[in-house]
């Protein structure tokens, strides 16, 4: 199964729990208020309290339908839609799709639910035009879908779990944590810099992060942040050595780059190059700041990984790692080590041993 599968099953699974749960509840609220809506008949026995059961089955199955479109709806937009489109637009397309879904699912469960618990409404063409418990659940849904693109951006902010972890305070004191880190670089920036200009070299940079962005949760990296023409990547330890997921991330990108090449060429006159430099180990993770709450990273681990990549240059290679890494990453045909002997980096007392990698 290729990771892009992954990915999505991954984002599906998540959906279809969150979607069938948040039905389950708004069918609770529901079933205790039906006999009052206008235009709906209710069966004798459908209030006893025996039909519950039923009502909250066909909810869930409302939502297991829902998680399943909401999934694919925001995979598609993720995966295919243009990233240079405004948000505003993409959200109204959206909007429309998910008001389209949510028409077709009541309709079904309309359907279901005169058929098998004796609820009868009228589901004929364009039913939902004047229906006030329609639009109602319509509100629900925003509110619900509010909630959930919440969750999903502060989990894009964070990491998978850390959010989670922020909120219970688990970071409100430094810990311990083991990561790999990627400092990624453009090459040439200075000239390329001078060249373009200062708007056509941020469309630049533009570009390249949004190609990189495709395939960062592909590969389970997190953007630590930003720094001009460079992006600092982190994994937890664990995640990064999977797959060796910290180098095949960089080879990917590479890969993008090129398939790209006629782009960059007709737009820019060039085909961006990146370097990167690879380090992992133990720091201290913290949450730091008020106004503008982040979690920040202090440790050797960080400083090591920058001072690596600025070798790149020197030893004319793409991508740096260190002895330390590159001995737990699993053994794999694709990659070719090539040592580069001890350095003294800059800062640094110890000398350490690092290797240039190529993708074979």
């Amino acid at each position: 199964m290729n990771k892009t599968m992954q990915l999505f099953l991954s984002q599906l699974w998540q959906s279809i729990l969150f979607w069938t749960i948040a039905m389950i509840l708004w069918g609770m609220f529901r079933y205790y208020g039906l006999e009052a809506q206008p235009g709906v008949t209710i069966s004798s026995d459908f209030l006893n309290g025996t039909q519950i059961k039923n009502v909250l089955q066909l909810f869930a199955l409302a939502g297991f339908l829902m998680g399943i479109l909401y999934a694919a709806i925001e995979f598609a937009f993720e995966k295919y839609d243009s990233k240079r489109r405004s948000i505003g637009l993409s959200i109204v397309i959206k909007t429309f799709i998910y008001l389209f879904c949510i028409i077709l699912i009541a309709t079904l469960m309309i359907e279901l639910g005169t058929n098998f618990f004796g609820y009868q409404k009228n589901n004929e063409l364009g039913w939902w035009r004047q229906d006030k418990g329609f639009w109602i659940t319509v509100f629900y849904f925003l509110l619900a879908s509010l909630i959930f693109s919440f969750i999903k951006i502060a989990n894009d902010k964070f990491g998978k779990g850390v959010f989670l972890k922020m909120l219970l305070g688990t970071y409100k004191k430094p810990k311990e944590e083991k990561r790999v880190f990627m400092f990624l670089d453009l090459k040439s920036s200075t000239t390329i810099a001078e060249t373009l200009g200062h708007f056509k070299y941020s469309q630049l940079i533009q570009d390249c992060f949004y190609d990189l962005n495709d395939i960062v949760p592909t590969y389970s990296a997190e953007i630590y942040q930003y720094v001009g023409d460079e992006a600092v990547l982190s994994w937890p330890y664990h995640k990064g050595l999977a797959n060796n997921n910290c180098v095949a991330l960089f080879f990917a990108f590479q890969a993008i780059l090129k398939s790209r090449n006629s782009y960059y060429m007709n737009k820019y006159g060039l085909v961006p190059e990146f370097k990167a430099g690879l380090h992992g180990g133990k720091l201290m993770v913290a949450e730091v700041g008020v106004v503008k709450k982040e979690l920040a990273f202090h440790g050797d681990v960080i400083n090591t990984s920058a001072r690596i990549q600025s070798e790149c240059n020197t030893y004319n290679v793409a991508v740096l790692i260190s002895e330390a890494l590159k001995e737990d990453l699993q053994a794999d045909s694709k990659y070719a080590m090539k040592p580069i002997g001890s350095l003294l980096l800059k800062g640094k007392k110890k000398e350490l041993n690092v290797f240039a990698i190529f993708h074979g």
